[in-house]
């Protein structure tokens, strides 16, 4: 190519409308969260989006998203195709400037678009400025137009390349390694759980996902396809597939209100755990926002008035509150709003204040006629109410003495606690122990200036299992509570968590790399996605990495963490190496749980995180529920290798 069209391509306006990619570059977390597994698999949602998007207009019903075997992603549609003509303003094809430009996009003009999903019209453009190499491909009016991007520069104009039936557009983008320099790699099963939802999220989409680096026993690709014909009904199913409803089966309603289209599911089960699911436009409103609070507005007022109205209240001695009504609930809030206004620190909590009394309106209607039109299942969710009242006036007495016991109320800490000296929570970190033995020997090799230990006696209660006044009477919970200083319960929320005087901002469970190990962690982290989720959404909890081998040569040794790293170690060590495997942390003396598990220079923290609260919420109750067969499926599926006891 000559120099001469590069110079007329790239005018001072263009290189203006580059500026925002550069930005991207250098303040890439500022756009798609971090650098990390999320951010990359962040990129796919985007793209995505924009063809959900074009789906929601109407143009669309078929999306492809495919894991190329280089680690690359290929997204296709049928929709109508990014337009390719000349751009007025920038002088350069349309398909450039939405590629290229940040805050360009059809999703800012209304007549195109009523509502969008995604980072409203940055989304693409960023996907290109982190791209090592991108590649947009649109099918339109009988002809295949394509331009090719480097680091979000284009390497030349729009061409044709030939002519097509077809229509939408295809989009292939590699991730840049100068970006993301963790991670290049695509797990399939995040970005099918994403799929999944966004199907359920848009009933009639049809969305196929295909990992061309795997095949199956057949010998084909993995893939699947995601299709919903009923939508948030077949999502709550799905999520509540491992528990038992006590209904006959999902509240929905679907509906605008006050102009905002609003879609609504809902069924209770003999659970004793609220799960609330909400989003606006596709997208997961972690921190909820006005939507939420016009759903749990409209569920109180309309059951409160039937069940006053029913007699069956009469003879409860206490006021219901609002959380009875929410005990043993699963429930989506999905609204579809023009110009959303998100608020919160992750900027996931809904600001718009209309979207409240829509909601609100919508949910008691839907309500109102169920229960009229189901006698049976109305009288079976008032009694499942006012058990939830007498179990929440047990848990708070049983809560008022983790308070009493709490720091702040100067009750002392736990006496198994060896706290740290530093009083700066966000230097602090206290590890969750398994046992006595393995807590002595933490306590031996543990810097006791920032690090303090809480041993934990075998197994803590399933929470998943235990209404919420036995969690509160569990000594191993209640010490918990106190260790960290968090105090508990609000009239509106039992379960609120206050972090204002947590003390410490690295919550460690170091376990034993064994069956019982990941058991007993497993049950610590459903206690705190139950109980203090909070405290996962803020990244204070982390879980330790204790290693499986030891390798040794005479006077030489290593440390292996898996199966791979030990062969390595033997192989480089050569003839005469041996083996220690460590069964649990105590057959490691102070020292070395010191260099390989709590040493901050040398250690590995995994951060636990929420990326997607309606699949966590299913895992949870899948594994520590009460239905047995899809947890044996769950484990055959995902167990690289058990020990089985019969």
């Amino acid at each position: 190519m000559s120099e001469e069209p590069k110079k007329q391509q790239y005018s001072a306006d263009s290189i203006q409308a580059l500026e925002g990619m550069e930005h991207v570059r250098m303040r890439p977390s500022m756009y798609i969260g971090d650098v990390g597994v999320r951010g990359l698999h962040h990129l796919v949602y985007e793209v995505v989006d924009n063809s959900i998007d074009e789906a929601l207009a109407g143009h669309c019903d078929t999306i492809s998203v495919i894991i190329n075997e280089d680690n690359s992603v290929t997204t296709k549609d049928n929709g109508r195709g990014i337009p390719i003509g000349m751009h007025k303003k920038e002088g350069v094809s349309a398909l450039e400037v939405v590629m290229t430009k940040i805050g360009a996009g059809g999703k800012f003009d209304k007549d195109s678009y009523k509502v969008s999903g995604g980072l409203h019209g940055v989304g693409v453009s960023c996907v290109n400025a982190l791209s090592e190499v991108l590649t947009a491909t649109v099918y339109l009016d009988g002809k295949v137009y394509e331009q090719v991007y480097e680091r979000g520069k284009p390497l030349a104009p729009v061409k044709e390349i030939g002519t097509s039936d077809k229509r939408g557009t295809t989009v292939t983008f590699k991730p840049d390694p100068q970006i993301f320099q963790q991670v290049l790699e695509y797990n399939y099963d995040t970005l099918a759980s994403r799929m999944r939802e966004l199907s359920y999220l848009n009933k009639g989409i049809t969305i196929n996902l295909e990992d061309r680096r795997n095949k199956n026993d057949e010998g084909e690709f993995v893939s699947e396809v995601f299709h919903s014909k009923e939508g948030l009904k077949e999502f709550i199913r799905f999520l509540d597939s491992s528990r038992e409803s006590i209904i006959q089966d999902v509240i929905s309603i679907e509906g605008e209100k006050n102009g905002t289209p609003v879609e609504v599911a809902m069924i209770y089960n003999t659970s004793y755990s609220e799960n609330l699911h909400s989003y606006v436009n596709n997208i997961n409103t972690h921190e909820g926002g006005t939507h939420l609070a016009g759903f749990r507005r409209g569920l109180t007022s309309t059951l409160k008035k039937y069940a006053d109205g029913s007699g069956l209240l009469d003879k409860l001695k206490f006021e219901i509150s609002g959380d009875d009504f929410r005990e043993g609930l699963t429930a989506i809030i999905s609204v579809k709003v023009a110009e959303p206004q998100f608020e919160g620190q992750t900027k996931t909590k809904l600001g718009n204040r209309e979207v409240t009394s829509a909601v609100s309106q919508a949910v008691s209607e839907m309500l109102e006629n169920y229960l009229e039109e189901h006698p049976n299942d109305a009288k079976i969710i008032v009694q499942k109410v006012i058990l939830a009242a007498q179990a929440r006036h047990a848990a708070r007495k049983a809560r008022e003495m983790v308070q009493r016991k709490t720091v702040m109320s100067g009750g002392g800490l736990p006496g198994k606690l060896s706290d740290c000296s530093e009083q700066d929570p966000a230097v602090c970190e206290v590890f969750l122990v398994e046992g006595d033995s393995a807590g002595g020997t933490a306590k031996q090799g543990r810097d006791r200036n920032f690090q303090a230990i809480l041993p934990l006696r075998g197994k803590i209660l399933n929470v998943e299992k235990a209404m919420q006044h036995k969690v509160f009477e569990n000594e191993e919970i209640r010490n918990i509570y106190t260790a960290l200083g968090v105090t508990i319960g609000t009239e509106e929320d039992s379960k609120a968590l206050n972090l204002s005087k947590l003390r410490y901002h690295k919550v460690v469970i170091m376990c034993d790399a064994d069956v019982d190990g990941s058991h007993i962690s497993t049950l610590i982290l459903t206690f705190f996605f139950r109980y203090m989720r909070e405290l996962v959404e803020s990244g204070y909890v982390y879980i330790a990495t204790p290693p499986l081998f030891l390798v040794k040569k005479g006077a030489k040794k290593q440390y292996a963490w898996n199966d791979q790293e030990r062969e390595t170690l033997m192989e480089s060590f050569g003839q005469g190496s041996s083996v220690q495997r460590y069964k649990g942390l105590g057959e490691m003396n102070a020292e070395q749980l010191w260099d390989t598990t709590m040493n901050p220079e040398f250690r590995t923290l995994r951060q636990v995180t929420i990326d997607n609260g309606g699949e966590a919420d299913r895992v949870f109750s899948m594994l520590m529920g009460d239905e047995v067969p899809p947890r044996r499926e769950f484990i055959e599926k995902n167990a690289i290798y058990a020990n089985i006891d019969a």
